[in-house]
């Protein structure tokens, strides 16, 4: 694992200068303004990262206003309670991506936002504490109290909605291996450590957040 000025080095060499690498850094929200964000915000960001989910995601931004509409905006408190009638009128709502086992995920992930929230002070509030040096743990929470917020999913949402989040994206798996940091996507626990692992290494090496260091990463492959 080479440090990381190198692969900075490397970004810079095929994208012309470090302006033009800057230029394509995303920065992560702080955690004030990430505690900021109402619960049912949280809950539209899971919901539209569900759905992107092995689909086209052009197709569920552009019937995006319909998904608020269909879904309450999405408010926890009315999501939360949505009956099985709920569900079969949103199977034939054609406002939305008509998937019966991703709206039956809205409204269990809108039960688990309501029960982060009641213990917390907010979903926000709670990402805020949750530190970016282990967001392997924060996934395998999401995994077990959430539905379909597990892998590349989670990290998605995470990312989109500001927390400060690597994504193992294809071009990152590239540069993991390239650095020999693993070996094959990661797809086991161990692995997904040692990415962690490597992340927090660079992060505190750089000063950059994990972010950034993500997008870096994805940056010196090409």
């Amino acid at each position: 694992m080479r440090p990381f000025a190198k692969i900075e080095a490397l970004a810079i060499q095929h994208h012309g200068s470090r302006e033009a690498v800057e230029e394509k850094l995303a920065k992560p929200k702080s955690a004030d303004e990430l505690a900021a964000i109402p619960d049912d915000r949280w809950l539209s960001g899971m919901t539209q990262a569900v759905f992107s989910a092995g689909f086209v995601w052009k197709v569920i931004e552009a019937k995006w206003d319909g998904f608020e509409a269909a879904f309450d905006g999405f408010d926890p408190g009315k999501v939360a309670l949505y009956s099985d009638d709920d569900i079969a009128r949103l199977v034939s709502d054609e406002r939305i991506v008509r998937n019966g086992q991703k709206i039956t995920a809205t409204v269990k992930n809108a039960q688990f936002v309501q029960e982060i929230a009641a213990e917390h002070g907010g979903f926000g509030a709670f990402l805020a504490n949750w530190p970016p040096s282990d967001q392997v743990g924060l996934l395998e929470h999401f995994g077990k109290h959430a539905s379909r917020l597990g892998g590349s999913t989670g990290q998605y949402f995470l990312r989109f909605s500001g927390w400060d989040a690597f994504i193992a994206s294809g071009d990152v798996v590239k540069a993991l291996i390239r650095e020999g940091v693993i070996d094959k996507p990661p797809t086991s626990k161990g692995a997904m450590k040692k990415v962690q692992a490597a992340f927090n290494s660079w992060t505190e090496e750089s000063g950059r957040s994990q972010t950034e260091v993500s997008r870096m990463l994805a940056l010196s492959v090409g």
